[in-house]
């Protein structure tokens, strides 16, 4: 791999803007053979519910069961779970899940009113969902993590039943995420995964009922299956690879920042991990400790297909310049690896999390800083948020008008009504005003 290089890009070249693009283009059009697979097992799932599940889940996961009911672990199994970690290992998990709950209590929403002078009463009623299905990969993928990010925040938000979906492929059960439900209070829990699984929460069926919203990741089948439900049950969003771009003044260590490359990279050989400095000799020297540090690694292949097919070393020309960059990648994950990271911040506008300072590396964002990390991926931080508190409520309007308060807005509102050739819109205000 020695003789591979990262892509460079110099951000004051005329042909920079188009490399820039060429870099962040990513083809998300779903395979026509997942797209057909994956409707035809929503249409199954739909017409003969259960059944469907339990021939899919035999086919896909090798898990022969005579009823719904053997795919339901209980309580005492997620306790068992936890009860089977090491010490060290459950005390980390408990820490974690304290930290994320602790940040996503300062989310929580609150109703509000206010009282206008004639009497009339205007607010908003923030209510929880009732019930939220959450999708966690399973087989070679297993992430606890992301079991405490999705479930916490539901949690939190006053969600009455949490119901989660994970795959155990032959059977085979992995202690760490199950723990992570038992430690973050995940109500129900089946061993049924894939699209089958987005069916059975999106329409439900006799044994899981329907839930209201889906949250979790899950490989190209769930995307498409999630994506298809949508309008039908609300879903958290469609995420792309994982990204990661660092601004950094060329002081921290290379090394450093050549892990927290690498950090992105191992997570998928379409991960992209790209670097903004405006002094050359750095970049060199980061390069250097990338072709230096890759071979230590176990996933060293995922990684050195990731930085070297999609990452980049970017030559700006100053750290505002280098803000400037970033608002336009619109990252992920976005580090601020310079000595005043708090001056950097203002100029700061799309994001998906924003770690700031040498110290703060992404990685720990992914376990146990305290903020979510699902995140908008693909540049969609332009306009979208990190899962949170809120995706979990709901708002409701509230109006409740004075008589006076009925003659005022009657009065506006059937001139608006019949402007728009709406009488009986019109007529209802006009009742009201007393004098029809």
């Amino acid at each position: 791999m020695a003789d591979r290089t990262i892509t460079r890009l110099d951000a004051s070249a005329s042909d920079f803007d188009a490399r820039l693009a060429e870099l962040l283009a990513f083809n998300e059009a779903t395979d026509h053979a997942v797209g057909d697979a994956v409707a035809q097992i929503l249409a199954a799932v739909r017409a003969r519910g259960d059944a469907a599940v339990l021939e899919y889940t035999a086919r896909f996961d090798r898990l022969n069961a005579g009823s719904m009911k053997e795919l339901e672990l209980h309580r005492g199994d997620l306790e068992a779970a936890l009860g089977n970690l090491p010490l060290r290992l459950e005390q980390a998990l408990r820490q974690a899940a304290e930290r994320v709950r602790g940040y996503h209590e300062r989310q929580r929403q609150d109703s509000w009113r206010y009282t206008e002078a004639d009497g009339t009463v205007l607010g908003q009623q923030v209510t929880p969902l009732d019930r939220v299905g959450l999708y966690v990969p399973g087989g070679k993928a297993a992430y606890p993590s992301s079991v405490l990010m999705n479930a916490i925040p539901a949690k939190v938000a006053g969600v009455r039943e949490l119901i989660m979906v994970v795959p155990t492929p032959d059977g085979v059960r992995n202690d760490l995420v199950l723990a992570a439900a038992a430690v973050a209070g995940v109500d129900r829990v089946f061993t049924i995964g894939g699209a089958q699984a987005v069916a059975a929460l999106a329409h439900g069926t006799a044994t899981i009922p329907q839930v209201d919203k889906i949250v979790g990741p899950g490989n190209a089948y769930v995307a498409e299956a999630k994506r298809r439900v949508f309008g039908v049950v609300g879903i958290d969003m469609i995420a792309g690879p994982s990204e990661i771009l660092i601004i950094c003044d060329g002081q921290t260590d290379p090394d450093w920042i050549a892990m927290d490359l690498f950090s992105q990279a191992e997570h998928d050989e379409l991960a992209q991990s790209i670097l903004v400095c405006p002094d050359a000799g750095y970049l060199d020297a980061v390069e250097a400790s990338v072709h230096r540090l890759l071979p230590t690694l176990p996933r060293q292949d995922v990684i050195a297909t990731s930085m070297f097919n999609r990452g980049a070393l970017i030559l700006c020309r100053d750290l505002e310049h280098a803000a400037d960059i970033a608002n336009r990648v619109a990252p992920e994950h976005l580090e601020l690896s310079v000595r005043d990271a708090e001056a950097l911040l203002p100029r700061i506008r799309h994001a998906g999390a924003i770690f700031m300072g040498r110290n703060t590396c992404e990685a720990l964002g992914d376990y146990c800083a305290g903020p979510n990390h699902v995140l908008p991926t693909a540049r969609t931080a332009r306009f979208s948020s990190p899962l949170g508190v809120y995706d979990f409520q709901k708002r409701s309007s509230l109006i409740q008008v004075s008589a006076s308060g009925a003659r005022t807005l009657g009065e506006i509102a059937a001139a608006l009504a019949y402007g728009e050739g709406l009488q009986a819109h019109a007529r209802s205000a006009e009742y009201r005003l007393g004098n029809v």
